[in-house]
């Protein structure tokens, strides 16, 4: 899969392509239905697939200070379109004078000048250009003076026969806010993932006898609410069954809020300064504080029973969620 920076990164003798546009922030289920229908179209027409995205959220750019957490990180993303067989990403810098552009300045610049695009695959509520706005309509009415179509796919919608609300990167923020990672798998169609470099943080884990991984995570990452969970640390390629810790760690005082993986059963790992991934699987319980360190010790070795049971059931990150997603 190809991977553009910027609009002077895609080549010159680009030819006609099917396009989507937006933030795909977590590359969800949702987003999944429209990715996966631009795929099949240029399969279906005999041209590349493009997905066009931003960096950073046009909302840091528009309403400085306002970045909404991010459930996954740019090349996350790129590996997650890749498998829905996507050929090329192209990431669009947001600057103040991109923001100002008018819908139809978009479309020529970006659709019409560059990707040449021969159809657009959109979601009912897509807007664009200055103060968004471009919405559907427009971008159809402009494809009939462009030379392209555009093709609107209906959103999903989380628990549908009831009346559900639809798919969207906010429903997962605030899941994962709120500790629902459950959820938020639902919506994700796989684990919420947290990636980090591991650094040295106060070693008391390794003095308890569970020595943990203590993240430095990405800027601006959505973290699940305080408490403890099951699920996974990846490093090198290998997941390993882990319970994870998120908080302050209120038992000996902490005010630094962190994320911690404990690796299951795993004896002399040296991760320091490796870059890892943690999947969350499920919530275990809140942050607490205990009576004494042997109490401590007893709600940890519980914590571990449970994670590893729930992670040996589930059986890896890749299996955690199956669910028709009608596609």
């Amino acid at each position: 899969m190809q991977r553009w920076r910027g609009l002077e990164d895609i080549p010159e003798d680009w030819g006609r392509s099917v396009v989507t546009i937006g933030s795909y922030d977590g590359v969800h289920r949702g987003h999944q239905v429209i990715i996966s229908r631009t795929v099949a179209r240029a399969r279906e027409l005999g041209v590349p697939a493009v997905v066009v995205t931003f960096d950073p959220h046009p909302s840091e750019v528009v309403r400085p200070g306002s970045h909404p957490p991010l459930l996954a990180p740019h090349h996350r993303r790129a590996e997650l379109m890749a498998g829905l067989g996507v050929d090329a990403v192209l990431i669009l810098p947001f600057t103040a004078e991109f923001s100002r552009l008018s819908p139809g300045d978009f479309v020529v610049k970006v659709l019409v000048d560059k990707l040449h695009a021969r159809l657009v695959v959109e979601g009912p509520n897509f807007r664009f250009g200055h103060k968004a706005a471009g919405n559907v309509d427009f971008l159809k009415e402009l494809g009939t003076t462009y030379d392209y179509e555009v093709e609107v796919v209906d959103l999903y919608q989380r628990g549908a026969a009831g009346g559900g609300e639809p798919f969207s990167s906010t429903l997962v923020r605030r899941l994962v806010a709120e500790g629902d990672v459950t959820g938020a798998t639902e919506v994700l169609g796989r684990p919420h993932r947290v990636e980090g470099v591991v650094v040295r943080g106060a070693q008391r884990g390794r003095e308890l006898g569970f020595p943990t991984a203590n993240l430095e995570t990405l800027p601006h990452t959505a973290i699940p609410a305080d408490g403890v969970y099951a699920g996974w640390l990846t490093a090198e390629g290998e997941a390993m069954p882990a319970a994870i810790s998120v908080g302050t760690n209120p038992q000996f005082d902490g005010t630094e809020r962190t994320v911690e993986a404990y690796a299951i059963d795993r004896v002399g790992l040296d991760l320091y300064g490796l870059h890892v991934e943690v999947d969350f699987l499920a919530y275990l319980r809140g942050q607490e504080t205990f009576s004494s360190i042997e109490a401590l010790l007893e709600r940890m070795a519980d914590d571990v029973k449970r994670a590893r049971e729930l992670v040996e059931a589930a059986g890896s990150p890749e299996a955690a969620f199956r669910a028709d997603d009608g596609r």
